[in-house]
């Protein structure tokens, strides 16, 4: 690996940075965006369950909100239960988008990784030309630093495209997720406020 870097010059140095951000943000959104710590499968019933049985209290409140994002959605309609309905929709929906927004946290970075990395990949690629052709002399050309900048264009390239390649896929992946799970979140939300009303069983 290290002969690599070191045949491809300066220029790949960038594209090691984005590299390291990438499998960063990669595996920190990937702990993070767990199902079961986003969506816990029981919180709806347990929530029900706990209001049935004891009503709206603040450890209540404070339970949910600490637990998990679901949970923080459900503790912001459930501070307004004795409002109108439209208000406790409206608690729910600030909530889902500060929800949304925590989610969707780095993933423009991954994205703009993804965008840059075969740019920085070019940039090299330039490097290496410039290098060829400044080799050239009146003498006629010099082999190693041919074969040098050959080596700084083609490496530089090749390490761009796998820099992006896996960034833009994470990329869409969460993208999709956050939207997935969004929308599960806003249809177990519209669940509690509809059983609250005693719109549902």
């Amino acid at each position: 690996m290290i002969t690599i870097v070191e045949a491809a010059g300066w220029p790949i140095y960038f594209l090691l940075i984005a590299s390291l951000v990438s499998l960063t943000l990669i595996v920190e959104r990937t702990l993070f965006m767990r199902k079961n710590n986003i969506l816990p499968p029981q919180l709806l019933d347990e929530t029900v369950k706990a209001l049935r049985q004891s009503g709206v209290n603040p450890q209540m409140l404070q339970k949910l909100s600490e637990g998990s994002p679901l949970g923080r959605v459900f503790a912001a309609g459930l501070k307004n239960i004795k409002s109108s309905p439209n208000i406790m929709k409206e608690a729910i929906e600030e909530a889902g988008r500060a929800t949304n927004h925590e989610m969707e946290r780095f993933l423009t970075t991954l994205g703009t990784i993804a965008s840059i990395s075969p740019l920085l990949g070019l940039f090299g690629t330039v490097v290496g030309m410039i290098e060829i052709f400044g080799a050239q002399n009146a003498g006629g050309s010099n082999p190693a630093e041919l074969a040098h900048g050959i080596s700084v264009a083609l490496y530089n390239t090749a390490f761009g495209l796998i820099v992006a390649v896996p960034s833009m896929i994470f990329y869409r992946h969460f993208r999709a997720k956050v939207d997935s799970l969004i929308f599960e979140m806003e249809q177990q939300a519209i669940k509690l406020v509809e059983v609250i009303q005693g719109e549902r069983k």
